[in-house]
């Protein structure tokens, strides 16, 4: 008896049934592979974020102690970000928000802190097999929790910033901005957070704006120490009295440059610092010549557009390309000069450092939830901006600032401080409120500078006669380095 054959139909129904198999693996195969990162990208697919906050996000650590948490909302997005003193710390923790997302430290480090990292896996192929979701690392920053308080405080609600640096190690000690915020306002997903997003974003004093990473300032008279350093790098002595005219004639122009102080006629250079002589300093930066001061400027960090904390800093500007008059007004820190607090504070931590810059760093080490170091942020050269000798005369020239110059109120009694204060122009034709700064470093008597700082302010409320870099910005200078030395 002969077996049966296979109908037509029947081949017609096995062969639909294996093209059906055949179009369901294309398209398995599109949707998982070859789109899902266009998937995972959608901002309609919520289940990455719900996966991110199902679980605590890691902590920022200022003197081993966290200064962030999380905390159960029961919402759908489980954790939600806290913040101990959240407005002291915003300009380097940043905020961690549910809707706007993550910025500073906490956004470059998101990774870390949200347990996405692969280097916080203590068993990699284990952890790939299940799945598992791992504890979000901590971030331990290099700040100390004294220093920037005493930095917050001694603003006292004046719109500016203050940046200290340990000058040997680049070790950011204080980092703060005013007037400021509480990140944690924004860390949930509710309508409350909405509306706080909007009255921070509607507010004209900026509170969410890091003035001393990402602003720029005309650094004013602060800017002539590098001016300085370009003469002394080029050998001129600065007890020698120079030929300086009161007032200065900018050149190939009609408009006279004055000083605020007396006595700068032909004035040395050293005593020309410690009074601020506009004219001294503005006919040095001609006499050097452009790619002088340009070479100057850019060995202590102008220029640098890669400059990471490991947040990313505003770049500082000083212009390569001007005629006499406007270098004349840039090498004191007008036309169009322009620094942040932090390059200012590198140009202070260079100079109490031997010249040597070291590279300025806001994160010591990140580790595993329970302490295990996965990543350490060793101390390297940013710049060798000028040699030892130049910096030892500098040093000697800051310290006569504040010794019998401008800027007495930084004095602290038992320790030795130099430094430079500058009164910026604001504004078109100098209309707007003038910027008080001042740039120093301190240590005790007999040993190398512990600290240095930038401090400028930008709206004091004072009276505009009344409105100085000595007068305003270094008393707050002298507290922030008062608590440094303290706690060294």
């Amino acid at each position: 008896m002969s077996r049966p054959g296979i109908s037509v139909t029947g081949r017609r129904a096995g062969t639909f049934c294996l093209l059906l198999i055949v179009a369901l693996l294309v398209q398995a195969t599109r949707v998982q592979v070859l789109r899902a990162q266009r998937y995972d990208d959608n901002p309609a697919n919520r289940r990455a974020a719900i996966a991110r906050y199902a679980q605590p996000r890691g902590d920022i650590l200022v003197d081993g102690r966290p200064v962030t948490g999380s905390r159960a909302d029961g919402r759908m997005f489980r954790y939600e970000r806290t913040y101990r003193d959240g407005p002291v710390y915003a300009a380097a923790t940043g905020y961690s928000s549910q809707i706007y997302g993550n910025t500073l430290l906490e956004g470059v480090e998101d990774d870390v802190l949200a347990g996405t990292d692969p280097r916080l896996a203590v068993f990699a192929p284990w952890d790939a097999v299940t799945r598992a979701p791992q504890r979000g690392g901590d971030v331990v920053t290099t700040l100390d929790g004294a220093v920037q308080q005493a930095a917050y405080r001694a603003m006292d609600r004046k719109r500016g910033a203050v940046v200290a640096v340990e000058p040997a190690t680049g070790r950011i000690l204080a980092l703060v901005s005013t007037p400021s915020y509480d990140p944690g306002s924004l860390a949930g997903s509710s309508a409350a957070v909405r509306r706080a997003w909007a009255a921070l974003q509607a507010d004209p004093l900026q509170p969410m704006l890091d003035r001393a990473l990402r602003q720029t300032y005309p650094p004013g008279s602060t800017f002539k120490v590098v001016t300085a350093a370009a003469a002394l790098t080029a050998g001129a002595d600065p007890d020698v009295p120079t030929d300086s005219p009161e007032p200065l004639r900018l050149p190939d122009t009609d408009r006279e440059l004055t000083n605020e102080a007396p006595g700068c006629l032909d004035a040395t250079l050293r005593l020309a610092l410690a009074r601020s002589c506009n004219t001294v300093y503005a006919k040095l930066g001609v006499d050097l010549g452009l790619d002088r001061m340009v070479a100057a400027a850019e060995a202590f960090g102008f220029n640098d557009p890669r400059l990471r904390v490991p947040v990313a800093v505003s770049r500082s500007v000083f212009d390569t390309r001007m005629d006499p008059a406007r270098l004349a007004l840039s090498s004191i820190g007008q036309y169009d000069t322009r620094a942040t607090p932090l390059q200012m504070a590198m140009v202070a931590a260079g100079i109490a450092n031997g010249g040597r810059i070291m590279a300025p760093r806001l994160v010591d080490r990140l580790t595993r939830a329970d302490g295990t170091a996965v990543a350490i942020e060793s101390e390297r050269t940013y710049r060798q901006a000028v040699d030892p000798r130049v910096a030892a005369e500098l040093r000697s020239m800051m310290e006569d600032v504040v010794t019998e110059g401008t800027g007495t109120r930084a004095q602290i009694p038992g320790a030795v401080v130099g430094g430079k204060t500058g009164t910026a122009q604001n504004g078109v034709a100098n209309r707007g409120t003038p910027y008080a700064w001042f740039i120093g470093y301190a240590g005790r008597e007999g040993a190398a500078p512990r600290v240095a700082v930038a401090v400028v302010v930008e709206d004091s409320g004072a009276r505009r006669a009344d409105i100085s870099g000595g007068g305003l910005a270094a008393p707050i200078a002298r507290d922030v380095m008062q608590a440094a030395l303290r706690g060294r």
